[in-house]
């Protein structure tokens, strides 16, 4: 769907007075170009094309990491999730937060004072009905110097970095068929990539390539209908079968109309084969008795030329998903070595809760394994890349299922993980949550909820709530795991140092062992972090930690408060 759904409650926001842009200085200084970054910044939403949210740096290490104290912070006012992360460009700080969005620029010479600038431009669209509170997933930064901003309600916005002035804006989402801007954009070259969410809405999704420079839009790419609105051509993709108009041809009626397939997720370049990857929402309405069939090209895998938006290969991992799961979370660009063979990887850990190393040159699934408890499907058919489904959690109409693993907010949510080289192995943040399931009919309504299913989520076996995990994808196999009792919403951080960082939405921010997960330092957060941790090189050389904490009301523990916060961490 379009994100985290079970448990969120959807909040009609109070209508807010319609102003100029209001781009306000906050501390008096002329404006000055942001110098070009330097290794060991943050210039990406995931720290690099490839989305493995790894750092090179070492200054912060096992033998260290228990001195780590909070050098500065400071407090966004917004209650909703803060989700994704902050840039560091050019030795300045880009903070963006939820909806209604703002961004604050920070100068890193000057730890701790106030914010450069902010930039809190008024919505030009009524207040949308606000789903999964609000989010917005990060922001973007390009050489020229511009940042790009998403607005939940639908306008995607060129910032100059220097001085928070808008630039341009792209209409890019619709409220009003409640298609809203949460996702990260990405620049690759010179064009700028982002998707949308709303499925939960059974609003269309679709991929769009825009001139970074000046904002005109290159192409589109939906997830549902004909070959030529998928910017696709199956007779020249090896990942699938070669049959025309899948998108339209594996739906009940006109359903792939207000199918769903938002997306979300992170988005991934490699450079060498020139090609992003992203993933599409699961389908809409749950009940899959109103979309009988593949309901293609939801829950899938996409390679795409940047350029153009074609698809190079496409590949559906939950066929019809009775249980909504999407194929949105991010694939994380990774060169392997499995049995005794490299392999130009990629390797997505689905919501369906299977984890896939797939050959990115062509869509050919190589490795599969549950990374989780799974009992809604056996296994994975090899030969058909399709889930095997458990006979006793078949969904049909009217039926009540209990005890599903995983839930609606599948094994992984949107918290991103995380690949090291140095010990070849991937930290996934993961949910231990299993579900009932009761479908129902839904009736469509335009920038309405258009779900289809009753749903009460469980924690699953053992009683916690989350699992940090490494895994191998090599063999498919857990190399370690970090049972989590409240729960885990954000992603993960690591570096060369020997670290992973993650936090919980029980407000704490961890350090453990790349090797055996050991915990080596904890910080408490004012609220539960549903943000990335970040690292990066300060001005002065030395390394530092940053991390959003502020999680969703509705997702935190008793006791736990809302509320965003950035803290910034060194040595």
């Amino acid at each position: 769907m379009g994100g985290n759904l079970v448990a969120t409650t959807f909040v009609a926001m109070r209508p807010f007075l319609l102003l100029v842009v209001l781009v306000s200085t906050l501390r008096a200084q002329p404006s000055r170009p942001v110098p070009a970054p330097v290794p060991g910044e943050w210039t990406t939403p995931s720290g690099d094309a490839a989305a493995t949210r790894w750092s090179p740096l070492t200054r912060i290490s096992r033998t260290n990491v228990s001195t780590l104290r909070v050098h500065w912070t400071f407090a966004t006012g917004s209650l909703r999730a803060h989700e994704g992360n902050p840039l560091v460009v050019g030795g300045r700080l880009f903070l963006h937060t939820p909806h209604p969005v703002a961004v604050y620029a920070f100068d890193l010479d000057r730890p701790g004072e106030g914010p450069l600038w902010k930039f809190a431009p008024a919505s030009r669209d009524p207040a949308p009905f606000v789903c999964c509170d609000g989010v917005v997933r990060g922001i973007a930064w390009h050489p020229s110097g511009k940042l790009y901003v998403p607005l939940y309600p639908g306008d995607l916005v060129a910032v100059d970095a220097s001085n928070g002035q808008e630039l341009w804006r792209a209409r890019t989402g619709n409220p009003a068929l409640g298609i809203t801007m949460n996702a990260a954009p990405v620049v690759i070259g010179d064009v700028l990539v982002v998707g949308v969410g709303g499925g939960e809405f059974g609003a269309r999704g679709y991929l769009t390539g825009y001139n970074a420079l000046t904002g005109k839009q290159l192409w589109r790419a939906y997830s549902t209908g004909s070959d030529a609105e998928v910017l696709f051509d199956p007779a020249t993709n090896p990942a699938a079968p070669a049959a025309p108009n899948l998108g339209v041809s594996t739906w009940a009626a006109d359903g792939w109309r207000r199918g769903g397939g938002a997306t979300w997720g992170w988005i991934t370049w490699d450079a060498e084969l020139n090609l992003l990857f992203h993933g599409t929402g699961g389908p809409a309405p749950l009940n899959p008795a109103q979309r009988a069939g593949d309901n293609k090209w939801t829950a899938s895998l996409f390679a795409r030329d940047p350029a153009t938006g074609r698809a190079r290969w496409a590949v559906q991992l939950t066929p019809e998903s009775g249980f909504g799961y999407d194929g949105s979370n991010e694939s994380i660009v990774a060169d392997l070595t499995i049995a005794g063979r490299p392999v130009r990887a990629l390797v997505h850990f689905d919501q369906n809760g299977f984890a896939y190393t797939i050959d990115r040159t062509n869509g050919r699934i190589l490795l599969t394994g549950k990374y989780g408890p799974v009992n809604w499907a056996t296994s994975v058919d090899p030969a058909t890349g399709k889930p095997v489904p458990a006979p006793a959690y078949a969904v049909t109409p009217a039926k009540k299922l209990t005890g599903v693993c995983p839930s609606l907010r599948g094994l992984k949510g949107f918290g991103p993980a995380a690949y090291s080289p140095a010990q070849s192995l991937f930290f996934v943040p993961a949910n231990n949550l299993c579900m009932d399931f009761e479908p129902v009919p839904a009736g469509f309504t335009a920038g309405r909820p258009f779900l289809g299913a009753v749903v009460k989520v469980v924690p699953g076996p053992g009683g916690n709530r989350g699992r940090f995990l490494a895994w191998d994808a090599t063999r498919s196999t857990i190399a370690w795991e970090v049972r989590e009792m409240a729960g885990l919403a954000g992603g993960a951080l690591a570096t060369a140092g020997g670290l992973v960082f993650y936090g919980t939405l029980d407000g704490w921010l961890k350090a453990v062992d790349a090797e055996t997960g050991r915990e080596l330092w904890r910080f408490r957060t004012p609220s539960g972090v549903a943000g990335t941790p970040i690292t990066f090189t300060g001005p002065d050389g030395k390394q530092y930690l940053a991390v959003v904490s502020g999680a969703a009301a509705a997702d935190l523990p008793a006791g736990v408060n809302p509320g965003g916060v950035l803290l910034v961490f060194g040595l």
